[in-house]
């Protein structure tokens, strides 16, 4: 089943400002989709449209078969969902937004009771849950935004940047709790500056660019277009400069790390072989960039170029 079905989708400001140009994307029932693009592509203007914050200019929306012009109430009660901005009641306790928000959908306060304790602890906050969330720190405003957006148990969850502003360990936790969440049945959508997020998360991607929809496919699909990876090698012994490999530029970028620019075609097996035989052992390879990353910027930059 469809969990998003998105036909055609415009929006154009009094200004004359096209944030979205006719773009059509599915999203299935049990997807971890990521959409993706740079600053002012239109992706935050895309969850508004869908969460019914912002109006569109045409197109239609479904969420699981619920016509968002039709159906509000039933397609929103699907939904949850995590802005960009943080937008908590701060002088409240932690513990009664949750319980407050469960309200919202008529859920009995006893239930949102056992509901905000579950999804508080879920995300590490149930020992501030007697604390208002002026005291919270950036990371576990984003961290309770998440436990608020679950606490009607949406069949889908949109999250915008959940992960902005926190630490590594945080990051990594929500990473995890994202997983298991979306293997248990709740279909996900992300948008995220961290594209190696997106890579580790989803398995469907959509890039939205100048408003519209340039790349949708498979995770898998999208990185088989990589036409070039750039890898950081780190070497056994300090050397003096970068070797020269017929067919992989290279540079130093440190006395025990060179960089390489692999193609497609090559691969980094006969790279290794000739710096072996020229007495450098690696001992470790890693991406400069995620993949993803790589071939985002590949193609906004080639969309750019089209433009002008």
């Amino acid at each position: 089943m469809q969990a998003l079905s998105i036909k055609n989708l415009s929006k154009k400001y009094k200004s004359g400002v096209e944030a979205l140009k006719s773009i059509s994307f599915d999203v299935q029932e049990g997807d971890f989709f990521a959409l993706l693009g740079p600053n002012g592509a239109g992706k935050t203007t895309a969850i508004g449209i869908i969460t019914s914050l912002v109006n569109k200019s045409s197109g239609s929306i479904e969420v699981f078969g619920h016509d968002l012009d039709k159906e509000l109430a039933k397609a929103k009660s699907c939904i949850g969902v995590v802005p960009q901005e943080v937008n908590l009641n701060l002088f409240d306790y932690n513990f009664n937004i949750l319980v407050n928000q469960a309200g919202f959908y008529g859920i009995p306060r006893s239930e949102g009771k056992k509901r905000a304790e579950q999804y508080l602890k879920q995300m590490q906050l149930w020992d501030k849950r007697k604390t208002d969330a002026r005291s919270l720190s950036g990371g576990m405003k984003r961290r309770l935004m998440v436990a608020r957006a679950l606490v009607n148990r949406p069949k889908l969850l949109l999250l915008d940047e959940p992960t902005a502003g926190v630490d590594i360990e945080t990051r990594r936790m929500m990473w995890d709790f994202l997983r298991d969440l979306n293997l248990n049945g709740t279909t996900i959508i992300l948008t995220t500056h961290y594209l190696e997020e997106a890579e580790q998360l989803c398995n469907k991607v959509a890039i939205i660019d100048e408003g519209k929809i340039i790349e949708n496919d498979s995770m898998q699909n999208v990185l088989k277009k990589l036409k070039t990876e750039v890898f950081i090698l780190n070497t056994e012994k300090p050397i003096d400069k970068a070797p020269e490999i017929d067919g992989y530029p290279t540079s130093l970028k440190s006395p025990q790390e060179i960089e390489i620019t692999v193609s497609q075609e090559q691969g980094v097996n006969d790279a290794f072989s000739t710096l072996q035989e020229r007495g450098v052992k690696v001992l470790s390879m890693r991406n400069k960039n995620s993949r993803l990353e790589e071939l985002f910027l590949d193609l906004t930059k080639g969309q750019q170029g089209e433009g002008e």
